[in-house]
């Protein structure tokens, strides 16, 4: 296995592979055995091009031996931050057949982010758009680049710049051997790893999680079986793809291991998405609570036949009862609760399962040899029903972060278990979430790690102390609010504060939304910051300005997208 990254002991490999969960195939193996199945099928529509399988292997095979005479290798690095359009698949496909390991950086990434993965990651190689929403991405790859010395390659999809690469070019030049006899000669070991997400950042910037060949393959096709996938499947992909979610919880490789099809959405808002569902005759749409609640709130879906439809997943933040109960009213159809990690363990309500369950819960594991235990603050396992912190292990649950031993002495047990953070309750094998136990902020989805933005905003001259703390929000679930203290004699505005967060290039969904200034914290007898206090001032502070029929006022005068 790749160095620095901790592999599953030997007897838990050993149990895996004699179970049948790990099949010793490769993800592009897993892809091929569909296009030998599905050829003439179609595979992928964006816009107006609609491809096959067949024709997703050429492009696959081309890119890969491409890419292999710009100098890239197996084992090789490369940070992957393309958006939701098709060069998106045939890249990742690419650079997994010949066992490039990309990172999977977001669009909303900027140099403060994709500077930390270059570095942590080793990589060699950065994928980017050309220009998308407004943002040109080439300068920042030739500013990075600058920097970078180890950074060999920059593949952009669109314009370039200097002597960045262009995917189109290579799309349409025949490479010098492409064969799938030359090609083959690079196809990883199953073992190894695939490809790295990123953590939720609870501790700081994200950390890299190397997934392997075997294990994300049996996340792929094990989440799609338990969502119905089928060759009948017409997935319509709005989210990122470079989410886990997006990606293979069940996502797009799930659809690909069996034989559906993927239409990718040119944006968000229900004039995009609901057009699309009704001319593809989409079956199954992975969306988020803000899409949701939108969408519930829109006239807009009335205008289309959405009989197609038969799932709606939500992810990333549990969606409330009652938006569950509405989503079957409104389009007949089953929702479906998708709560994991992108460290590995899923848990899915079942389509079948009773309307308690699936209104509810937070689903059941999605693998018989899912390890899951709900400890207490010691470790002890706490009775069924009763409150306490999620950790788990199992043939798709990684056994630590890549070259990371301080994070992986914090987040994973002696013997294996992965300590998630989340707060639930288990009853009958089925979790219902409470809430975190670490300082993190889910906004629509995305987390935002308080440490970070903390750090930030300490380094703006007018700030003495900060405590960012989640604030209830009806769309979003929660946002950011940053508490401050002023330094003396100095007074603090909020569009200063976002001003000096913008310079320092940070994704946009982690701007605070709201500052409140004070001239002290509450703190605990031993001195600690009490967030719990703050949390529960400001959803106090939202609520009186609610009764006061003022709203909510969200201080941020910018729209953000969580998905930006």
């Amino acid at each position: 296995m790749l160095e620095h990254c901790t592999p599953w002991p030997e007897d838990f490999a050993k149990l895996y592979c004699e179970k049948g969960y790990w099949t010793d195939i490769t993800l592009s193996e897993m892809l091929e055995s569909t296009i030998r199945k599905h050829g003439s099928k179609e595979s992928l529509v964006y816009e107006e091009q609609r491809i096959t399988y067949r024709e997703l292997g050429e492009k696959v095979d081309r890119l890969a031996a491409h890419f292999l005479e710009c100098g890239l290798k197996p084992l090789d690095r490369v940070v992957f931050q393309l958006p939701n359009i098709p060069e998106f698949v045939y890249c990742f496909m690419a650079l997994v057949k010949i066992g490039v390991i990309p990172v999977m950086a977001l669009a909303a990434h900027r140099q403060h982010e994709i500077k930390h993965f270059i570095k942590g990651a080793g990589a060699v190689g950065y994928f980017i758009p050309g220009v998308y929403r407004k943002f040109d991405y080439t300068e920042m790859a030739e500013e990075i680049k600058a920097e970078n010395s180890q950074l060999k390659c920059v593949f952009v999809a669109g314009e370039t710049k200097s002597d960045q690469i262009s995917l189109a070019k290579l799309l349409e030049t025949p490479a010098g051997n492409q064969s799938p006899d030359y090609l083959s000669k690079f196809l990883p070991d199953p073992s190894e790893v695939a490809l790295m997400l990123l953590s939720g950042g609870t501790t700081g910037l994200s950390k890299l999680i190397p997934r392997t060949h075997n294990d994300y393959v049996y996340n792929s096709i094990q989440c799609g079986k338990v969502s119905g996938f089928n060759e009948k499947t017409v997935l319509l992909a709005i989210l990122p793809l470079a989410h886990n979610y997006n990606l293979a919880c069940p996502g797009i490789l799930a659809t690909y291991a069996h034989g559906g099809k993927v239409v990718i959405a040119p944006g968000i808002d229900p004039e995009s998405i609901f057009p699309l569902v009704e001319r593809e005759k989409v079956t199954i749409i992975p969306a988020a609570v803000p899409l949701i609640s939108n969408w519930l709130n829109s006239p807009i879906p009335d205008q289309y036949n959405l009989t197609s439809l038969q799932v709606i997943q939500n992810g990333g933040a549990m969606l409330a009862p009652e938006l569950r109960k509405r989503i079957k009213e409104k389009y007949k159809c089953t929702t479906q609760e998708v709560f994991g990690t992108a460290e590995g363990l899923l848990n899915l309500t079942r389509l079948d399962d009773e309307e308690y369950l699936i209104l509810n819960s937070s689903g059941a594991p999605i693998s018989p040899h899912d390890e899951i235990k709900v400890v207490d603050d010691v470790g002890n396992e706490v009775p069924d029903g009763e409150k306490g912190e999620l950790i788990c292990r199992g043939p798709y649950t990684i056994r630590g972060y890549y070259n990371n031993p301080e994070a992986n002495a914090k987040s994973f047990t002696p013997d294996g278990f992965y300590r998630t953070g989340d707060v639930v309750r288990k009853r009958n094998g089925y979790l219902f979430t409470e809430g975190r136990i670490k300082d993190l902020i889910n906004r629509g989805g995305e987390k935002i790690s308080c440490e970070e933005v903390e750090n930030l905003i300490l380094q703006y001259p007018k700030v003495q102390n900060v405590c960012l703390v989640a604030m209830p929000d009806e769309v979003y679930g929660e946002r950011a609010c940053a508490w401050i203290i002023p330094k003396v004699g100095e007074k603090i505005t909020f569009e200063e504060v976002i001003g000096f967060l913008k310079e320092q290039n940070i994704a946009k969904f982690k701007l605070p939304e709201r500052i409140e200034v004070v001239d002290e914290f509450p703190l605990s007898p031993a001195g600690k910051i009490l967030r719990r206090t703050l949390r529960k001032q400001i959803a106090a502070i939202i609520e009186k300005e609610r009764h006061a029929k003022i709203g909510i006022c969200l201080k941020n005068p910018i729209p953000v997208s969580p998905w930006m």
